[in-house]
């Protein structure tokens, strides 16, 4: 006996007695005075989230005289929204590949996408290498998806060894997933970490364009053989700081630049 009284004492210290019924049934209790005397069970019974709110009704109330008065919901959220309405967050794109090859694009993107490339634009390296300035890239998607309608998602983390840095990215067009591939960047100076980050993302959007046939010249043998024998030429340089000289590509129309001296 008294144990059961301590603990009716100790019930009564914890819930008041303030409650109230709508329609004959219990519909709350106050807020306990000490919530750390509660069972974690009791607390988490009703995770809060959204629908939980949206699913009460807060927009009537009886009045004294018991009329239904209309009264003004506090969040400002529609009473006739459900939980059907909130936006969805979409694919996660670190493991998702929602969307590939579920239909192909329209004939305009697509004629865009694999237009034949403009001699004028394909650049050389000194090793002889043909590439296409990775702002061609983006204006080619620009053009072909409208500014926002694309986007690179990073999947996984960024990884860095001593000398390079490298991570996985996806192609996302109009909602959907294209194309995945992993850039890669190199680097000399650790301070230099956040730039070749950025040569990563670069690189690895060249790479997802090869599957939407972005500059697919550049990987056709034929084409650069042709494109090296007509507009480019290799000469003999000079570094002007070590007296080195080495054969190096360049356009016909360019010069060398310090520190190389044809």
């Amino acid at each position: 006996m008294k144990y059961t009284k301590i603990l009716c004492a100790t019930t009564r210290n914890i819930f008041t007695k303030n409650s109230y019924k709508v329609n004959g049934s219990l519909k709350s209790l106050s807020i306990p005075r000490s919530s750390q005397s509660l069972p974690a069970v009791w607390l988490n019974r009703r995770p809060f989230h959204v629908s939980n709110y949206l699913s009460e009704d807060r927009t009537t109330s009886k009045n004294t005289n018991g009329n239904i008065k209309d009264i003004k919901n506090e969040s400002g959220i529609p009473s006739n929204m459900q939980e059907s309405n909130i936006p969805d967050m979409g694919p996660n794109w670190e493991t998702s590949f929602y969307g590939l090859s579920a239909k192909p694009f329209d004939k305009e993107t697509s004629s865009i996408l694999t237009a034949p490339l403009s001699p004028e634009d394909v650049e050389i390296k000194p090793d002889g290498i043909l590439y296409l300035p990775e702002i061609k890239y983006r204006r080619i998607l620009n053009n072909a998806f409208g500014p926002g309608g694309w986007g690179l998602a990073p999947r996984g983390n960024t990884t860095v060894t001593s000398k390079s840095v490298s991570r996985e990215y996806a192609l996302v067009c109009h909602g959907r997933l294209v194309s995945v591939a992993r850039g890669e960047q190199t680097y000399f100076d650790p301070e230099g970490v956040a730039t070749a980050s950025e040569g990563c993302k670069s690189n690895a959007l060249m790479r997802c364009c090869k599957d939407l046939g972005v500059a697919s010249e550049l990987w056709d043998p034929r084409f650069i053989r042709a494109f090296k024998r007509e507009r480019c030429m290799e000469v003999f340089v000079e570094n002007v700081l070590t007296k080195k000289k080495r054969k190096l590509w360049r356009r016909k129309e360019d010069k060398f630049t310090y520190p190389y001296a044809e």
